[in-house]
């Protein structure tokens, strides 16, 4: 796949950089600008950042930091048994627990969420940081509701990083799952409430919680691009039916 003129391999972090020495110099350069195109396109155009973690996958597939890499991609296009081998082959080789959430919820994307759930029981789970217990908590929630049992998802999400004020990465998200369950057991105070608390930690726009919000409000919002297009064609309309009306005339 074609990489951008713009793009060195440098752009990647040091620790992936350092995975890469074990490879001769060339080769680790056009692994290097592989990665640096999936982290580019991850978010915005899965398909392509999975293509090109296809070809970091076949340079060096026994680089970490690649199967990693490849892991995500296929994530990101719901290919969850393809992700799941990956981390599984990228924790085999750093012995790292930090990819325990997303393997979780890789096994929710399966269709097994009780596989998810035993694993936010694992001894695994002491060993991540904040960051990462409560990205379990989210898979562990997540896991709850998809299994029917929309109450207890509710209680696996209260702990002391909802209760916070304070506002973290991943406060947003939190709360917005918090707002979204109580919204699922008929608390609709309460999830207007969390989903305005998730919309203030909200500072990079990651979650919808404004939408919700106004839906939960019975705001309707009406797009301006689309107006104007309405109001073109009704223009138009009247053209034709001022031209057709001019013919009628003339025929008279």
């Amino acid at each position: 796949m074609p990489i951008p003129e713009d793009v060195t391999g440098d752009e990647i972090d040091k620790d992936v950089r350092q995975e890469l020495l074990s490879l001769p110099k060339t080769l680790a350069e056009d692994v290097a600008k592989n990665l640096v195109m999936v982290a580019k396109l991850l978010d915005e155009e899965p398909e392509r950042a999975y293509g090109y973690s296809r070809v970091a996958l076949r340079l060096a597939s026994r680089v970490a930091a690649v199967r990693e890499a490849a892991g995500f991609a296929a994530y990101a296009v719901g290919k969850y048994s393809e992700a799941l081998a990956e981390f599984r082959a990228a924790r085999r080789m750093t012995g790292s627990v930090e990819l325990w959430p997303v393997m979780a919820d890789c096994e929710r994307g399966l269709g097994r969420p009780e596989k998810a759930l035993a694993m936010a029981g694992e001894p695994e789970v002491q060993k991540l940081d904040r960051a990462g217990q409560v990205e379990m908590r989210l898979v562990a929630a997540g896991a709850r509701r998809d299994m029917g049992q929309a109450d207890a998802a509710v209680v696996t999400l209260q702990s002391p990083e909802l209760a916070s004020s304070a506002v973290h990465p991943w406060t947003a998200r939190l709360r917005y799952a918090y707002a979204d369950a109580l919204l699922e057991v008929g608390r609709e105070d309460d999830a207007r409430d969390w989903f305005a608390r998730a919309l203030e930690a909200d500072q990079g726009g990651t979650t919808d919680a404004s939408d919700r919000l106004a839906e939960l409000d019975g705001v309707e919002f009406t797009d301006a691009l689309d107006e104007s297009e309405a109001d073109e064609a009704e223009g138009d309309e009247a053209g034709d039916d001022g031209a057709q009306g001019e013919e009628g005339a003339a025929q008279g």
